[in-house]
């Protein structure tokens, strides 16, 4: 059963979403603060998205450069016309935030953005994965649930309930992408936009409003957020945020493409101490603590996507955000 106190902040969040998101489509907005830095931004590109995100997280907390910053700022790519930028701050209530974004030959543009919270918070993640090859579009953009949302209720209506309408949006503006393993499918929420598209201005356009809508949700959540006291939530919560950044950086697709573009030692790096810095220090559990079911012979970890076999060739959630899953194939 749902909690009070659970409900109260789930009925405050539709309501903040509902005021906030109507400012936005009537133009209202915030004088933006000068002090952040300046990302270079062209057409169908995916730096003004960057530069939005810190603009408007500094409306709602102080940035501060991650010490992530001095080690990792960029990378020279093994092809000349190729350029990868990283950015990484911490804030109060924010662990990590960091961006790695690709510009390349041949319309290759990458955007890998994330907002991790201190474990005092058991918010979701804000995840944002783009990928855009010659006229071939691959997006996943969430609020990445600490908990497996399909066996967690209260988790999911905390979180999620006051952000369906939003959700289902842009669900159809941005329809489902195809298949999507089980195994990938528990760390996302029911409204998670995971869509694939042919280049275009309207699109490039649909998908900046929605970047900008689920950051704004994210901010929303972060402003309500409660710090927690109690010890024993504390560490799940840490070790809920270790599981997802060690899955991740295990099986993260983008590490092939900075596999040949900086090379294999490099990409390693950036994947374990840079995307998902905490993956060594958040806690000490290895892949296959987590994940034994991808064990092979030797202690080596399945190379696989699945191993369940199962993937959700449709939107696995209903407009309510209960799971139907279980009826698609």
């Amino acid at each position: 059963m749902e909690s009070a106190s659970s409900a109260a902040f789930s009925l405050t969040l539709r309501r903040s979403v509902s005021t906030k998101l109507g400012e936005a489509a009537a133009g209202s907005g915030f004088t933006r603060r000068t002090t952040r830095p300046s990302v270079r931004v062209s057409a169908l590109s995916y730096r003004k998205f960057i530069q939005f995100a810190l603009d408007e997280t500094a409306l709602h907390t102080d940035l501060t450069p991650s010490p992530l910053q001095e080690r990792f700022t960029s990378m020279k790519p093994s092809e000349d016309e190729t350029e990868i930028e990283l950015l990484s701050y911490k804030a109060p209530k924010i662990r990590l935030l960091r961006s790695l974004s690709i510009q390349g030959s041949k319309g290759l543009q990458v955007l890998d953005f994330a907002m991790f919270p201190e474990p005092e918070y058991d918010l979701p993640i804000f995840c944002a994965n783009f990928f855009t090859a010659a006229e071939t579009n691959i997006v996943v953009l969430d609020l990445n649930p600490l908990y497996d949302v399909i066996k967690h209720k209260e988790y999911k209506d905390k979180y999620y309930e006051g952000l369906m309408s939003l959700g289902l949006k842009y669900a159809e503006l941005l329809p489902w992408g195809g298949k999507l393993t089980g195994e990938s499918l528990r760390f996302f929420s029911p409204i998670v936009i995971w869509t694939r598209f042919e280049s275009s201005q309207d699109t490039h356009d649909v998908l900046y409003s929605a970047f900008v809508d689920y950051l704004k949700a994210w901010l929303l959540l972060m402003d309500l957020g409660i710090r927690e006291t109690d010890a024993s939530q504390i560490i799940a919560n840490r070790e809920a945020q270790h599981r997802y950044l060690t899955w991740r950086a295990e099986k993260d697709p983008g590490y092939q493409v900075l596999k040949r573009l900086i090379g294999e030692t490099h990409a390693k790096n950036v994947v374990r101490g840079f995307l998902f810095d905490g993956v060594d220090s958040l806690g000490s559990k290895m892949f296959l603590d987590y994940f034994p079911e991808y064990r092979c012979e030797g202690g080596r970890v399945n190379e696989k996507r699945s191993m369940i076999g199962k993937s959700f060739a449709t939107r696995p959630w209903n407009r309510k955000g209960e799971f139907i899953g279980k009826h698609n194939d």
